[in-house]
């Protein structure tokens, strides 16, 4: 698995402030304002930081959060976990594995086939339109 090592100075030369906000501090958009919670396009959402494809259109769903919301991610190993305890809260902090960006939170309140609700921030993602559903097409960041 490659991984992406920048220092936060880069980070902050290559993210707006509002993505290096969620990114990189675990930061949060309001609900129903970023770009992609009712996006429809077909394609695969990568992370904004490092070009990682993670997620596919076909596993995106309406969750009525107003954050865009996936089932499943493309590869598990594309993604981390760990927990979340701010804001008085009890949560599951989902990671892009190669760059360690901030993308969201993870619930157990999703759809099937997995029961689990990927609820990220549009402004980790980036979408690549699709191109027949090869994960292959995404352009990486390097």
């Amino acid at each position: 698995m490659r991984r992406v090592e920048k220092n936060e100075e880069e980070w902050r030369r290559e993210l707006n402030p509002a993505e290096y906000a969620i990114c990189r501090c675990q930061g949060t958009e309001a609900p129903f304002t970023g770009r992609y919670w009712r996006t429809k396009t077909p394609g695969i959402y990568g992370c904004r930081c490092c070009g990682e494809p993670l997620f596919a259109s076909t596993a995106k769903y309406d969750s009525g959060t107003g954050w865009p919301s996936f089932f499943q991610p493309l590869d598990q190993n594309k993604i981390e976990t760990r927990e979340d305890k701010s804001h008085g809260m009890q949560r599951v902090e989902v990671l892009c594995r190669a760059c360690g960006a901030h993308l969201g939170h993870l619930f157990d309140d999703g759809p099937e086939p997995t029961g689990l609700r990927y609820c990220l921030n549009s402004a980790s993602l980036t979408l690549a339109p699709d191109h027949s559903g090869d994960p292959t097409f995404f352009n990486i960041k390097s």
